[in-house]
Parts: C-alpha cells; structure tokens; sequence
C-alpha cells in the first residue's frame, strides 16, 4: 500500500473534538502483519477505513514513522473521481486532546486508486514516548481520520505556466553580507524573490543556500496554497559543468519561503564559479504545478 503523497505538506495541530468520521483504539501487540484496518465508516455517500501501519509502512518510505491512509472500499469505489481532504488524529492522555495532522493536498479517489495518506505521520520515537502520552491503558493507542468530500479544484491536475529567471550577482567574492536579495520577478500570480546565502543559511551552516520567497507585500488569502517546483543551477561560465539542484513543495501562509542548500564550499565558487569580473550567475526554474484557494483546514 503506497501513498504516492511525497509532495503533500502536513499541518500538525491539537484539537480537543474526537475526529466525526472514525476513531478506533488499537492494541499493537495483537496487531496482524504491524497492519491495522478499522471497521468501515462513511462520509459523502462513500464507505471508508482507516489502515495504520504502527511501524511503518516500509514500501512507502515510512520506515521509523507511523504510517496513516485512508481506503475507499472496492465494493463502493465509484466510477468516477471523488475528491477528499484528509485528516489524522492521534490521542494524547497527556495532552487530553488529538494530535490533528492535516494533509493540506486534495486527494483524488477512483477506481485505480483508492488510498491516500501520510506515509511519515509521527515518528515512531513519539509514539512511544510515555512523556507525550500516546500510549493509553498500557499498550493501546487511539488513531482516527476524518474525510472531507469537496468538488473538483478548478486547477487539479492542470500544468500552469513554467517561468525563468536569471540573476547576475557582480563582485560576488566582494559580499561583506549574510544574504544577497535579488529583484522581484512575477511568477503565476505572485511576486517572487530569491535570497542567496553565500556562507549557507542557520540550516545549512557552510554550504551555498538558495531560498525562494514571495516578495514582500505579498499576501496568501485566508486558504489560499501555492505548489512550486523548483529548479536552481549556478552557471559554469567556463563550461557546462554547472551546480544544479531542485526543490518542490507547498508554499503557504506558515511556510511562505522554501529553501535548497547546495553543498558547495566559498573557495570552489570562487575557483571555478566565477568570471573573470568575479560575476556568478544564477538561474532558476519556477513550475506552478498546483494551486489550491479556499482551502477548508484555514
């Protein structure tokens, strides 16, 4: 069971209310295959069940996570496409409230594809950790998920426009600063800036940092996400030899730059990066893939 979800973004939160589609107390020593599959529940004329891999669905990277999906049962799965949010919970004594953890990507459900979920949910650590109160009663567990039917989103499945930018930074051996802004360009509907970290952002200390942002002024509707896929190259103005690297995520009112570290030292750039009038040149490559507004968790 795969989830195929590797470009979904998780918001975690608490919330006090019990999830209104299905929640089950799960007992991991009696579980069959590490595979727990809850009884039926129903939502949006549909009939769905919760499967929680405790240790992990390995086949869909979830190794040292708690692995979350939900099914749409094969006797009911209609013919057409049913498009759904999805929310998992996770109860926690200590906390007297459910860990809500929120994929934020619509789901599309047929016949040929009939899971979604979270193959990275918790971390197995967490889960077992007696000071986070995930564990009830001695062995028991309590996980639930809530599906929320909504129509088709006017953009799914539609590739937006690809767009280019360059940036010549002059003097780049000169920079005294920590980070260098380039000017703003346009990119779907928004502005856009790119921020180089010559010696490496606080998550990248020593390495060359690029970070994607939306410029300032800039401002995300309440529901409004934005997936980006990002290509980011340094020119080898000698050859063809350039450092490229790429990113994807959703761009969000909690998470409105992302960012791709290049493992490249100062003195190689310097060696190797750049011109004789010690210019570097970036570029990148923006690809809308997805946008969603409206969205129902904001």
């Amino acid at each position: 069971m795969g989830s195929n979800a590797s470009d979904s973004a998780m918001l975690k939160s608490w919330r006090k209310n019990a999830p209104s589609s299905s929640s089950s107390l799960v007992r991991l020593s009696q579980l069959a295959n590490d595979k727990y599959e809850s009884p039926p529940f129903s939502s949006g004329g549909h009939n769905w069940r919760l499967v929680v891999y405790p240790k992990g669905n390995e086949e869909d990277n979830g190794m040292g996570f708690v692995s979350m999906y939900v099914e749409c049962l094969s006797s009911t799965t209609p013919p057409i496409d049913v498009f759904a949010y999805l929310t998992f919970f996770i109860f926690s004594e200590e906390e007297k409230k459910y860990l809500s953890i929120q994929d934020v990507e619509v789901k599309r459900f047929n016949s040929s594809k009939t899971v979604w979920g979270l193959s990275q949910a918790l971390s197995i650590e967490a889960l077992k950790d007696r000071a986070k109160g995930f564990i009830l009663y001695g062995e028991l567990h309590e996980f639930g998920a809530h599906v929320k039917i909504v129509s088709r989103p006017d953009s799914f499945g539609e590739d937006l426009p690809f767009h280019k930018f360059s940036w010549t930074i002059r003097d780049f051996s000169l920079l005294r600063q920590n980070d260098c802004v380039s000017k703003t360009f346009h990119m779907g509907e928004k502005d856009w800036t790119l921020t180089l970290y010559p010696k490496g952002d606080s998550e990248a200390d020593g390495e060359l940092s690029q970070h994607l942002h939306l410029a300032d002024g800039e401002v995300l509707l309440k529901g409004e996400l934005v997936f980006v896929r990002v290509n980011l190259q340094v020119l080898d103005p000698r050859g063809s030899d350039h450092l490229k690297g790429w990113t994807k995520g959703w761009i969000m009112n909690s998470t409105k730059a992302m960012g791709l570290p290049q493992s490249m030292s100062l003195d190689k750039i310097q060696g190797a990066y750049l011109d004789r009038e010690g210019t570097l040149e970036v570029e990148i490559e923006c690809e809308l893939e997805n946008s969603i507004k409206n969205h129902p968790f904001f």
